[in-house]
């Protein structure tokens, strides 16, 4: 299976940036029944924060763990990215370790080199000149608003 990375949403073709929309909404549903649902069970995503967000980990965290996963949290003072140690290497062996890596940083060309050693799907949290994850949440707030606006119209 070839590796899916998630950088901009250009990496995306509209009919999968639907579906991942419409998913999301699903999966939000889901767990607001209080279904369990473990789909990313005994799957493990590193995630390496250069630059800090209490929202953008607790997101992210809590979504492995409510999905069955483990998220493993790598802060600057944990790893050597880019300082030290070369960015290609730390893509190589996490890849190794981690199932999927989630990356926020400052220079969107070191999330580009991370991928290009990855093993492993890499998702962008947000660099200087993209925020794709938060670009989804909005859309999928405001699709999920929408559709109850219009069911509301509708049936009163």
């Amino acid at each position: 299976m070839m590796k899916k990375n998630f950088l901009t949403l250009l990496d995306l073709s509209p009919d999968t940036l639907r579906g991942l929309i419409t998913r999301g909404i699903e999966l939000k549903a889901i767990h607001k029944a209080g279904s369990l649902h473990e789909p990313l069970k005994n799957r493990v995503l590193a995630m390496i924060f250069e630059k800090s967000s209490t929202r953008t980990r607790m997101s992210f965290e809590a979504g492995m763990a409510q999905l069955g996963g483990t998220a493993i949290f790598l802060s600057p003072r944990d790893t050597q990215l880019g300082r030290g140690e070369p960015i290609e290497d730390s893509a190589r062996v996490l890849s190794r370790m981690a199932d999927i890596i989630m990356i926020r940083t400052f220079e969107h060309e070191k999330i580009e080199r991370f991928t290009s050693c990855s093993k492993v799907p890499i998702i962008n949290a947000l660099t200087d000149l993209y925020h794709p994850c938060q670009l989804l949440a909005d859309m999928q707030t405001w699709l999920n608003t929408a559709v109850r606006y219009r069911e509301k119209q509708l049936h009163g």
